[in-house]
């Protein structure tokens, strides 16, 4: 998505998400200060976001009902949040897994959420062929896993919000080093502020499950539907890093593990 239609004004095409308050107070979403969206900092220091979400929070609770709803309809469209009043949509930081449940949605929108991860569930929805996260300002990447949704073919995302993004470069956050095994490691349970995610079940690569091998980092921006996004790998071997992709042109070409990696220069330069 261009980031010109950012500051353009237009119908809301994603159902009423606008937000009234833009100072963050009385809003459906909080304010990040992970980089500035609208000035280059390729040296600032960044980190993931370290919110866990609260499963007994009513706007979750809320968000589940609905997620079974869709499933057991089998409808193709799916706006949740236009579902949910404000402070519900402000309590909702993640999506379930329960999303895997999902193979009939074709359009996923969650535009202006407050969301700060998705989860690997998301390549489990394999009729998905639009998904449009815009405005969404706190999602800075995304799991490999969503690669797997073949059908997928369009998307609009607020890019600015990237890491790595092409008009600003700011860095990606440092990833622990590899583990080859993870008996000293629960992958169920993980801190979010070291590992990006807060359980990592099986390999983003080849699917098997994490607990019987090691954990492996990495960072890779390839182009998913129409834009280009950072994807967190989490690969059981180096066999399986060695198998991912090349990085997109114009991107850091290998997959990395972040910190103080140098980007190719930003659309400003």
């Amino acid at each position: 998505m261009t980031d010109e239609a950012e500051s353009t004004p237009h119908t809301n095409r994603w159902g009423d998400t606008s937000d009234p308050a833009r100072d963050g107070r009385g809003s459906y979403r909080d304010l990040c200060s992970c980089f500035d969206q609208s000035e280059p900092h390729p040296r600032a220091r960044v980190g993931f976001h370290t919110e866990q979400q609260d499963t007994s929070a009513p706007g979750w609770q809320h968000l589940l009902e609905l997620v079974d709803e869709a499933a057991a309809d089998g409808r193709e469209e799916f706006r949740p949040l236009t579902e949910l009043s404000a402070e519900e949509r402000r309590q909702v930081v993640t999506l379930p897994p329960s999303l895997a449940k999902l193979t009939e949605v074709k359009h996923l929108v969650l535009y202006g959420s407050n969301l700060v991860r998705i989860p690997p569930e998301i390549g489990a929805m394999t009729s998905l062929e639009e998904f449009t996260p815009y405005t969404s300002y706190r999602l800075h990447w995304f799991p490999y896993e969503i690669t797997r949704c073949l059908k997928l073919t369009r998307s609009t995302v607020s890019t600015r919000a990237l890491f790595g993004n092409y008009k600003l470069r700011p860095p990606f956050p440092r990833l622990q080093p590899f583990r080859t095994s993870v008996t000293e490691l629960d992958p169920a349970h993980l801190d979010p502020r070291r590992w990006g995610a807060t359980a990592v079940h099986s390999c983003s690569v080849c699917d098997r499950p994490i607990e019987q091998r090691g954990l492996h980092q990495v960072w890779i921006s390839i182009r998913v539907a129409t834009d280009v996004l950072p994807l967190l790998v989490h690969a059981c071997s180096t066999q399986c890093v060695d198998a991912l992709p090349d990085g997109a042109q114009d991107y850091i070409a290998a997959p990395h593990q972040g910190g103080r990696v140098n980007q190719p220069p930003s659309d400003w330069d």
